[in-house]
């Protein structure tokens, strides 16, 4: 069985989540040379706006616009998904199909409980798949056990202080434009659907402004902020800025 690795693998509760809060770290690490990809463990079928051809289609056309090497669906029901062993599995499965360096996860707790409920679940399966007694098995051929050494939390929609951020600001624009693929759940005035609390026009100015937020701790226009598990190392000072 052939396996295709994956630089950066980003999971989201919904369509949408990674774009919102990681799209710019995700294309600055594709222009860097890295691949990434995405996870979403639901469709999104609960939304109050759009369904879930309307979400299968904004999703890969937000895929295209990333440039993403993979963008894969566990379809877990939306807002009902448990912390089970088999969703646990179907993780475990992403994990070692595509043996990421670095994985991204929704925020530890957020507005919508689906956020912190995945977050959850990905950071339980991170550990569970580095078990090589824990068998699972893909197109029929066993996996080999595999546990990403790097492993993160986006911030979403309540304010988290981030444990690091990163300069996205030359990949902002793109980043939006991604997120605007998604044109059943953002701003339309001639929408007839539900308002909803990311709807509204004002929105935008609210996520610029956290990007702003962030970047300013940096001395850049927009960044994007990150949670981490366990103290990260660097090999010298430099590193850091």
């Amino acid at each position: 069985m052939e396996t295709q690795t994956i630089d950066i693998l980003a999971f989201g509760a919904h369509p949408d989540d990674v774009e919102l809060s990681a799209a710019g770290t995700l294309l600055k690490h594709k222009a860097a040379g890295f691949s990434i990809g995405i996870v979403d463990l639901t469709q999104g079928e609960l939304g109050s706006r759009g369904d879930i051809h309307t979400r299968y289609e904004e999703a890969a056309a937000s895929a295209e616009i990333l440039g993403l090497t993979t963008r894969v669906n566990l379809k877990m029901p939306d807002g009902f998904f448990t912390h089970s062993e088999e969703n646990l599995r179907l993780v475990i499965e992403q994990i070692r199909r595509f043996r990421p360096k670095i994985v991204l996860m929704n925020a530890f707790s957020d507005r919508h409980p689906d956020h912190g409920k995945g977050s959850r679940l990905v950071s339980e399966a991170c550990f569970l798949a580095g078990l090589s007694k824990v068998k699972t098995f893909w197109e029929a051929h066993p996996q080999e056990h595999y546990r990403p050494p790097m492993v993160y939390h986006y911030i979403q929609d309540r304010l988290i202080e981030p444990d690091f951020v990163v300069d996205v600001t030359a990949y902002a624009e793109q980043k939006f434009e991604a997120i605007k693929a998604y044109k059943t759940q953002f701003w339309d005035p001639n929408s007839t659907e539900p308002q909803t609390p990311i709807s509204g026009e004002e929105f935008f100015d609210f996520l610029k402004g956290r990007m702003s937020g962030m970047g300013r701790a940096i001395g850049a226009q927009y960044a994007e902020g990150f949670c981490v598990e366990r103290t990260p190392g660097v090999e010298n000072l430099f590193d850091l800025h």
